[in-house]
């Protein structure tokens, strides 16, 4: 779950399935009556025809974990820039006391891509959001999202679209992606 919408989604779904759901966050739900082989079975099945999937083993768990952090650090800071600025590295291994090496080889692992890449395709669709909506220029999208100048996230960002912010903003045509594709 990446959203407050992907939670409603899963409550919503839990309930049908006659849970009471005690707690509910990005990538973890806790219900009453415990679920049997069945019911997760039967949830999982229900799960995957609207897009997620449970994720019960403890490796796949930390690693969403991750994601979510990241996620919601980047886009749902709500214009509090220091968020994005801190270090990821010290961020995750305080949240989810692990170390950061064995967090970056699992995470490697699972997705096939570092977490410093996972940070920069996230940061890099953040900053098309704020190229749509042209509230904010590029000095201002730069601070944003915690890079050093706007010469430094345009490159970065010609690197991963393979355009410059400009040309992307001319487009008539919107190329984002949606989160959990990320």
């Amino acid at each position: 779950m990446v959203c407050d919408r992907c939670i409603m989604v899963v409550q919503q779904q839990l309930k049908q399935q006659g849970f009471e759901v005690k707690n509910i966050s990005l990538g973890q739900v806790e219900v009453v009556p415990g679920p049997s082989e069945q019911q997760l079975l039967d949830l999982g099945a229900n799960l995957k025809v609207l897009g997620f999937e449970l994720i019960d083993k403890e490796k796949d768990k930390l690693v969403a974990q991750i994601r979510n952090i990241i996620i919601e650090t980047i886009h749902h800071h709500h214009g509090q820039h220091a968020d994005v600025n801190m270090n990821f590295s010290d961020l995750l291994s305080e949240r989810l006391n692990r170390d950061y090496s064995y967090l970056s080889r699992l995470f490697s692992e699972h997705e096939n891509r570092t977490i410093e890449k996972f940070i920069i395709q996230q940061k890099i669709e953040k900053v098309k959001e704020f190229l749509e909506y042209g509230e904010l220029n590029m000095n201002e999208i730069a601070l944003e999202m915690g890079y050093s100048s706007s010469a430094h996230l345009s490159t970065q960002f010609k690197n991963v679209v393979g355009m410059s912010p400009s040309n992307y903003k001319q487009l008539s045509k919107v190329n984002r992606q949606a989160l959990d594709k990320i």
